[in-house]
């Protein structure tokens, strides 16, 4: 009998509640704003680059174009990377500069050590690299290569995901991709053994390679 009498305390509470509104107890709270509070004196690129690099990824920040070039081509050079894949046009345009060779068929990619691409976004709360398969390389190069190098100016670096889907949606309007991915750093499982593994479902490394477009159109 008292847990009929609670159950009946409990529903005619909700019954209540469905019928009388009851009045807003914090009336003054944006329910509508970002919660995500970037601090006057910390940049956004200072943001990303911290959560990428606690992800596992490299970070490497270039003042203009010419620079990252030469920063790709150092990162290039170190590795020892022979087979590039490259399919974005702004990209190749960049390898020809350095004279570096590159593979730019779908077909050789497994046979790629890494893979250059853009990206369309980059969120700086979580340090992910937004990719899509409205971007020139598709989505094919994102799990293949063992080296992930990717390439984006810091005017593409938005606070939070709903800020990055809403850049999409602005960008492409009603043609929204077909396949959106968030890449936070390299890939890694530890399914077997609770043994972290790096690279078992894509690549083993990534690299985020930022500069700033204004001083590049200087």
């Amino acid at each position: 009998m008292k847990e009929s009498t609670s159950r009946e305390k409990v529903l005619k509470k909700v019954r209540d509640a469905l019928v009388n509104n009851l009045p807003e107890p914090f009336p003054d709270t944006d329910m509508e704003g970002s919660v995500f509070h970037v601090p006057e004196h910390i940049f956004r690129e200072e943001i990303f680059a911290s959560a990428f690099k606690s992800n596992g990824g490299h970070f490497v920040f270039s003042s203009d174009i010419h620079e990252m070039a030469e920063n790709i081509r150092a990162l290039l050079t170190e590795k020892k990377i022979n087979r590039l894949y490259c399919s974005e046009g702004f990209l190749m345009d960049l390898l020809e500069a350095i004279q570096f060779p590159f593979e730019q068929d779908p077909m050789q990619l497994h046979l790629c050590d890494a893979a250059l691409t853009a990206c369309e976004v980059l969120v700086a709360r979580h340090g992910c690299v937004v990719l899509s398969s409205r971007q020139q390389s598709g989505r094919r190069s994102i799990p293949a290569a063992p080296i992930h190098m990717v390439v984006a100016s810091s005017m593409q670096i938005v606070d939070d995901i709903d800020d990055a889907m809403r850049s999409l949606e602005t960008k492409y309007g009603e043609k929204s991709p077909s396949f959106i991915t968030f890449v936070s750093g390299p890939s890694r499982t530890a399914d077997i053994e609770k043994t972290l593994v790096f690279g078992a479902h894509g690549p083993a490394e990534m690299y985020l390679f930022l500069y700033d477009p204004v001083k590049a159109n200087d």
